[in-house]
């Protein structure tokens, strides 16, 4: 008989061997049992999938790695691991999260809660205030600043953050919104916002969705994401906007 788990959580990862913090997510599997940490090793040169394999030996029923043949980049290593929890798993929700846990394992169960039966669709949001500790390189932080700006015009949503690595969506939604390739491999997330969109509506989306400013975000030195992206960015947005209008 298959376990129903409350929560499965998909951690993309690419040469992630000397960032993967096993002591934080032994002790998150230990405390939190009804959750499962379903790790896409993608395509990764070093020993990352020694590391994840050391994990699933602890922690057998709470843990599978995965790995894509070759290295695909993070939007398909997202959807490869969603896909397979939808196929082989039994779950009530399903997230997806950085390997380096700037968005803690803690935090993304927290915003799980709050996917019930009307809100299918919740989020991390990198919002600095007075009683959050949301660490970002003051570069980064301005550049995204000017690319959340213009994702939430051309989604027409209030949106701050939509590229924080913390989302959670329920089951059903999962099965509908990762069916296919994305577009982007960077930019998945603004994809994301548009099949939801196509399948309920500007409309609807302040009802459905929660926007969660997160307690904490620590910006580690080793994204993947170039800072020379930043140019390239901008196609991949009008790819996108032309594909989903």
């Amino acid at each position: 008989m298959i376990k129903q788990f409350e929560l499965c959580i998909v951690i993309p990862c690419y040469n992630e061997e000397k960032r993967l913090d096993k002591e934080r997510m032994l002790n998150f599997i230990e405390a939190q049992r009804n959750v499962l940490l379903c790790f896409v090793n993608d395509g990764s040169s070093d020993n990352t999938l020694e590391v994840l394999n050391t994990i699933k030996t602890a922690y057998p029923n709470n843990v599978v790695a995965i790995s894509t043949p070759k290295n695909v980049g993070k939007a398909e290593a997202v959807r490869t691991g969603i896909t397979y929890c939808n196929k082989n798993l039994k779950f009530n929700k399903i997230a997806y999260l950085d390997a380096d846990l700037a968005t803690t394992l803690e935090e993304c169960y927290e915003i799980s809660t709050l996917v019930t039966d009307e809100v299918i669709f919740a989020f991390g949001s990198r919002i600095k205030k007075i009683d959050t500790n949301i660490q970002r390189k003051t570069s980064r932080f301005l550049i995204g600043r000017i690319i959340a700006t213009f994702i939430s015009k051309q989604l027409k949503l209030g949106v701050y953050d939509t590229q924080c690595g913390c989302k959670i969506f329920d089951s059903k939604l999962s099965k509908n919104i990762f069916n296919e390739k994305f577009i982007s491999k960077w930019l998945f997330d603004v994809e994301l916002f548009h099949r939801i969109i196509k399948i309920y509506g500007e409309e609807k989306m302040n009802t459905i969705c929660r926007e969660v400013p997160l307690k904490s975000w620590i910006d580690y030195d080793d994204s993947k994401v170039k800072m020379t992206y930043f140019f390239k960015l901008w196609l991949d947005l009008y790819h996108i906007r032309n594909h989903y209008k």
